[in-house]
């Protein structure tokens, strides 16, 4: 047998070593050099607005454009087909996701309360304005993705929602018909083709044929990841980091080593920058995983199989741990992206209880990454990067604001003043105190 996990273990691991594995950032993900060549792309498109689109999406994806081919009739739209096998899956998928994503809705509501007599405070919650959803393309199809953050922002009520998707490598401007398919399902009719950063630009800054919006969501490559942040600098919210892909999945003697690595393989044919970790308690189990990891690895394509290799071997591994609640801290160390609990349900539910940094946590070995994916509809773009200790996966929430509203009768004010008047003459700004000391004079 081929070893192909790198093999761990927590409890000999130095500060240094267990660092080198848990922690990541963005300069993991987009080198300087990189972020220097995204900050000449962004500022080409800002000041040459769709000329400067067509020409990135000529050199870099191939596909010779005019401006006004940027934006994709709704002829297109509609006339977009694919397999009924697809189609039924697409409707299925978006109505478990609109099913979730309107129970997340229900439970963000208005509210006030008197928090002192005569004093009330609240607020009042509605949605962004405007938003641009990027969707991977190119050289793969990624429909799942349209649907995980088109139906949220549609659930929010967001009045203008834009995507963003890269042509076809063939040279015909052809976009995934699947994407389409799926714009058509949710009444989306704002659809663009173009090189993803520049797109992302065009988005930011706005040109002549494509409008500016105020938020910009979706995952791609380490060139679209920078894209996004460098657009916060000009004004432009986007979301954490989403991707090089990630997964965790913790095993204990009751784990079957034939579906734990079926399920390991989920995340890690993704790409040769994807991470993948198994935390386990025996020994024996890690072997027998990496035994079944071993054979279906032969079976797989040659580039998918390259991928997972690095996934599970250079990026990720084995991580052998005492006990459980060691591999829960070993969870929250790195803060994944997807965590699934290969383990017996009652163990299972307490492990849920003391794991707090984890995009999504997938229960029972009956619950594979693939399920959350595509079809479960709890969210699939998840934060990536560690970021998972600080961030949330996109819902409707991430499409939508709160306003605070308050209001005082003179009274309140009154009772108010002293506190007012003590606190701005201790930060020094006078007319903040004088609002209340001349007001009642």
């Amino acid at each position: 047998m081929n070893a192909v996990l790198r093999r761990l273990e927590w409890a000999t691991m130095g500060e240094a070593e267990r660092r080198l594995l848990t922690e990541r950032s963005l300069a993991d993900v987009v080198s300087q050099s990189l972020r220097t060549e995204i900050m000449s792309l962004l500022e080409d498109v800002r000041v040459r607005g769709d000329d400067a689109v067509c020409d990135a999406t000529r050199r870099f994806d191939g596909v010779s454009l005019r401006p006004e081919q940027l934006r994709i009739g709704t002829d297109e739209i509609m006339a977009a087909r694919v397999g009924d096998d697809v189609q039924a899956a697409l409707v299925d998928a978006i109505d478990h996701v609109r099913r979730f994503n309107e129970a997340v809705r229900a439970r963000l509501t208005d509210w006030s309360m008197e928090i002192a007599p005569g004093a009330h405070v609240g607020e009042k919650l509605t949605p962004i304005t405007s938003v641009g959803l990027f969707v991977p393309g190119g050289k793969a199809s990624y429909p799942s993705v349209a649907y995980q953050l088109g139906v949220p922002a549609v659930v929010a009520g967001v009045p203008r929602i834009a995507v963003l998707v890269p042509p076809l490598p063939d040279g015909s401007g052809r976009v995934d018909p699947g994407v389409l398919v799926v714009c058509r399902l949710l009444g989306i009719h704002e659809v663009y083709r173009a090189n993803g950063p520049a797109g992302v630009a065009a988005l930011g800054f706005g040109t002549r044929t494509i409008a500016a919006v105020r938020k910009i969501v979706g995952p791609g490559s380490p060139a679209v990841t920078a894209a996004q942040v460098e657009m916060q600098r000009h004004g432009v919210a986007t979301m954490m980091v989403l991707g090089p892909t990630e997964s965790m999945m913790i095993a204990d003697h009751s784990t079957d080593p034939r579906r734990a690595a079926l399920d390991l393989l989920i995340e890690a044919e993704h790409g040769e920058d994807s991470t993948v970790v198994l935390v386990a308690v025996e020994r024996n189990t890690v072997d027998a995983i990496d035994a079944e990891l071993d054979q279906l690895l032969a079976q797989m394509p040659t580039t998918r199989a390259a991928s997972a290799r690095s996934a599970l071997g250079v990026n990720g591994g084995a991580v052998l741990v005492a006990t459980l609640a060691e591999a829960c801290d070993v969870v929250n160390a790195f803060a994944p992206e997807h965590l699934q609990l290969a383990i017996e349900r009652p163990r299972a539910d307490d492990l849920v209880a003391r794991i707090n940094n984890a995009g999504e946590i997938l229960v029972g070995q009956d619950t594979p990454f693939s399920a959350a994916n595509f079809a479960l509809g709890c969210p699939a773009s998840l934060p990536t990067s560690g970021f998972a200790a600080v961030s949330s996966g996109i819902t409707v929430a991430a499409f939508m604001k709160t306003t605070a509203i308050a209001s005082a009768s003179e009274a309140a004010l009154r009772r108010m003043s002293a506190t007012i008047t003590a606190l701005a003459d201790h930060e020094g700004f006078p007319a903040h105190g004088n609002s209340l000391r001349r007001r009642f004079d």
